[in-house]
């Protein structure tokens, strides 16, 4: 009975956020030429652009709801009252669900499919030429970085070509963008599989647990799902690259990884581990243990982020890159409260956006307010819950 109702209160948090995606369509953005369609969607772009204190406390409301529910998953996956059918039965509808929202929350999905249009479309190099380039394509009144060539690697373009093909045949904007956010939910229900596999294998024990706290993290699901950075393409190679490891396939591991690193170059930090381990396991010798493997790629991927943070601003996609290795070496239940809090921390960093429609005034106050407090008061609700509720739970 709890299940079912968790279930139902999580997928209407899933459907909140849905619709709530869809107050942040760009005002020079049509999605459907149908009248009553676009009734609707200047219904919900009023929200999200001309009443913005109410789109922002919509939007902190599903936030605190999602990780509320979050929280409750794993604790009803502590108490082993969660199969594993009924996650999945969970994960797939939430996976299809934001496949169908709107990229609310990044443009960045538009130059996915712009790159592919300059290929396809105008025959020319995306690593040399811009969108700028191509001053009277219409997608140019709502794309946002028009001025920038190609950043990712060349694997990234290769895989999204043919997802491009539709909007050169037919013209077809709307089902080539629900393509590329399918690639995206595709790769990371994968992820969210090879996570598990990898858990049967290292920590069998939290399995689920361990599967929960990465699939179900809000932030987890809007970079991927609602946002469909490319981020969870290049870490579903990464994590592949991983398990294939564990298996012992160590050659194909290490092509998974360098596929990760064509991909976007963050992942480059994780070559250094897997070509040591890779040595280790073709000499058949023990020098580097299964254990020492994961916390190495744990521990180069959380350098690699604080790095590129300490050069750059922080983003909260960023935090796919590092969230998924420290689920496979275990942190201590405390310091798990903190990176969750971290990643809630950097979801609000929309907040002042929502609000006042630019970055400008206060907004970078409060991105650091938020990004540094929210941790700290998930540590101390941890420290309360660990040593006061979780005693009296096993007494």
């Amino acid at each position: 009975m709890r299940n079912k109702i968790l279930i139902s209160c999580y997928i209407f948090g899933i459907v909140a956020l849905l619709l709530y995606s869809y107050t942040q369509v760009d005002l020079s953005l049509t999605l459907s030429k149908a009248s009553i369609f676009q009734t609707i969607e200047k219904a919900f772009q009023y929200i999200g652009y001309f009443n913005r204190p109410l789109s922002t406390y919509l939007f902190l409301g599903i936030v605190g709801l999602l990780f509320f529910l979050y929280g409750l998953f794993l604790k009803f996956a502590k108490q082993k009252r969660i199969t594993f059918s009924f996650f999945w039965k969970i994960l797939i509808p939430v996976s299809l669900l934001l496949t169908l929202s709107y990229n609310a929350f990044s443009y960045d999905l538009f130059n996915y499919i712009f790159y592919t249009k300059i290929i396809l479309f105008y025959h020319q190099n995306p690593y040399v030429v811009t969108a700028l380039d191509f001053p009277h394509d219409p997608m140019l009144s709502f794309m946002h970085w028009t001025h920038n060539t190609y950043p990712y690697g060349p694997l990234y373009l290769l895989l999204t070509i043919p997802l491009g093909i539709l909007q050169i045949w037919g013209k077809l904007f709307l089902p080539t963008f629900f393509i590329f956010k399918f690639f995206s939910a595709t790769c990371y229900v994968g992820t969210v599989w090879l996570i598990s596999k990898l858990l049967k294998r290292t920590a069998p024990q939290h399995q689920i647990t361990g599967t929960i706290l990465y699939a179900l993290n809000p932030l987890v699901l809007i970079e991927s799902l609602v946002s469909a950075h490319n981020d969870v393409v290049m870490m579903f190679f990464a994590i592949l690259g991983i398990y294939l490891f564990v298996q012992k396939k160590w050659l194909l591991g290490l092509v998974s990884i360098v596929f990760a690193t064509l991909i976007k170059q963050a992942t480059v930090f994780l070559l250094l581990p897997t070509v040591l381990y890779s040595v280790t396991l073709a000499f058949g010798k023990k020098w580097i243990t299964e254990k020492m493997f994961l916390l190495g790629c744990s521990v180069v991927t959380v350098i690699g982020y604080i790095l590129v943070i300490s050069k750059i601003e922080i983003q909260p996609w960023y935090c796919l890159w590092f969230f998924p290795f420290l689920i496979f070496i275990k942190l201590p239940k405390i310091l798990m409260w903190s990176v969750v809090g971290y990643t809630m921390g950097v979801l609000l960093r929309y907040t002042p956006f929502l609000w006042q429609g630019d970055w400008n005034g206060e907004a970078a106050l409060v991105k650091t307010i938020v990004t540094v407090v929210t941790p700290l008061i998930f540590l101390s609700i941890g420290f309360v819950y660990e040593n006061i509720f979780g005693k009296n739970a096993k007494a």
